[in-house]
């Protein structure tokens, strides 16, 4: 729950373009329905009054009226006299269907199966672990011989690194949260690029922080030389922005941007850094997908090849996860930053947790030598679902869009109206639960895409595209009605 309370000029941002196939109270209650279940609205909020909402959409009161009590019928708002208009989502909204079977196919995940030496791994792990069963336990560092290894995968990749700047984390979100919590305070600027990733949104507001954005585009359709093709920013933007804004922090995903699939060009990322360092900002730089490449071209070099703070002058703090290419259920991620750093953020870290789990942080061990064999094996299954993407929609939808992405998990599809949000809930009475553009910028914006993940098999996209079609022919003509609550996407 939360004592937050949304204005109604808030609102309106988040509504975005709602009006599309009318202005009515229905549209209106469908549209602030798919915020609460896509979290953009968060279960507790105080919406705004009746009378401000009107007067702020230019609406009649009774259109706000007649919007607020189908929501309260429906269960996704609780009216208190004296205390307004609060979210909520209905009891029958929390029970999470299965992603098979008769339940819902959850494209809300971009996320792989499990790499197949994992099981392998975890029962040598098993039989490992009696060793460190004296011991207390706690690690809030990270296992010696894991951080060794990491360690020397940065040293691989073009990055000289030693094991003690690497903190071991509980995923990579919990390595996003920890570094906003450190290194921010509240009223401080981030810079961050929109579209992103939902949960570094969310992480960074709860610090406190003001979000400046940057905007990335979609990547030109085909393969591209780099420096001859935009890559997706705008570099002389980035620039003004930094001196403009002075962020003391920016948040990047420079290699397979989720959702967009784009990478960073070399000299996009020489600029950016330069921008950073000319301002005193640290740069953040999300890694947790740069390993998963298809076919990228070999002009792009990876994020560490620039994050030598010495050759850049900017503080460079990379993330890492082993969720993304080993499996999301194996919650370890990593800090990689000067040893000054890892020690504010070792410092911090007790705050929210007392150790990083010993048994799953030995999995990993024991999978980080044979990463180059598990990246093919990978590679694989996501040219398989990339490839299947394209077909799919080249067949169904062929006023969609879809970017040729060199790697990463999800394609940013374009859908030649502004109707991500009706699409979005429309799917829902198909069997599919999918996340609509405006869940990825800070704003409202980007209802005229949606991300597909290109991790799910054959038979699974089948399905999901016919649920597609069949929720396209309402969202694409008019808004969508009322459909029963599904469960609340909160891993994207």
């Amino acid at each position: 729950m939360t004592d937050a309370q949304l204005t109604a000029r808030s609102l309106e941002l988040l509504l975005g373009t709602w009006r599309t196939g009318g202005a009515g109270y229905q549209a209106l209650a469908d549209r602030i329905r798919l915020l609460v279940l896509d979290g953009r609205i968060p279960i507790g909020t105080r919406l705004p009054a009746e009378r401000d909402l009107a007067g702020r959409l230019e609406l009649s009161r009774t259109t706000v009226a007649s919007a607020y009590r189908q929501l309260r019928e429906g269960g996704f708002i609780d009216s208190v006299r004296g205390s307004g208009s609060i979210a909520r989502l209905p009891g029958k909204a929390l029970t999470l269907p299965t992603a098979g079977g008769e339940g819902m196919l959850d494209f809300t995940k971009a996320s792989l199966p499990a790499a197949s030496p994992l099981a392998a791994a975890a029962r040598a792990a098993a039989d490992e672990l009696p060793r460190f069963l004296s011991k207390p336990g706690y690690d809030p560092v990270g296992l010696p011989h894991l951080r060794e290894a990491i360690a020397a995968r940065y040293t691989h990749r073009g990055l000289p690194t030693t094991p003690d700047q690497i903190l071991v984390t509980v995923g990579a979100q919990q390595a996003i949260a920890l570094i906003a919590r450190t290194f921010l305070s509240r009223g401080d600027r981030v810079a961050i690029e929109v579209p992103t990733y939902v949960h570094a949104i969310e992480a960074i507001r709860l610090a406190g922080a003001r979000l400046v954005p940057l905007t990335v585009t979609v990547p030109e359709e085909g393969p591209h030389r780099i420096g001859d093709e935009p890559d997706g920013w705008d570099a002389e933007a980035i620039e003004q922005t930094f001196r403009r804004a002075n962020p003391s922090l920016a948040y990047l995903i420079p290699d397979f941007h989720n959702p967009t699939g784009a990478s960073m060009s070399p000299q996009t990322r020489e600029r950016v850094l330069a921008a950073a360092a000319a301002h005193g900002a640290i740069v953040v730089a999300d890694e947790t997908t740069a390993e998963l490449d298809i076919d990228r071209p070999g002009e792009y070099l990876p994020m560490p090849r620039y994050a030598d703070a010495a050759s850049t002058g900017a503080p460079v703090i990379l993330i890492g996860s082993a969720s993304k290419m080993l499996w999301g259920g194996l919650r370890i991620g990593w800090i990689r930053a000067a040893r000054s750093h890892i020690q504010r953020l070792i410092a911090a870290k007790p705050a929210t947790d007392l150790g990083t789990p010993v048994l799953e942080q030995l999995v990993v061990a024991q999978l980080v030598p044979q990463l180059d064999a598990i990246k093919e094996e990978r590679r694989e299954q996501l040219r398989q679902g990339r490839e299947a993407v394209h077909r799919l929609v080249g067949e169904r939808f062929p006023e969609w869009s879809v970017p040729l992405a060199h790697g990463g998990l999800t394609a940013w599809v374009g859908l030649g109206a502004p109707v991500s949000s009706a699409l979005a809930l429309a799917a829902r009475s198909h069997g599919l639960l999918i996340a609509a553009g405006p869940r990825f910028g800070i704003d409202g914006a980007f209802e005229r895409f949606v991300r597909i993940p290109i991790t799910y098999t054959a038979e699974e996209y089948e399905r999901a595209f016919t649920a597609l079609s069949g929720a396209w022919a309402v969202a694409a003509n008019e808004p969508a009605p009322y459909f029963d609550a599904g469960s609340l996407p909160s891993v994207v």
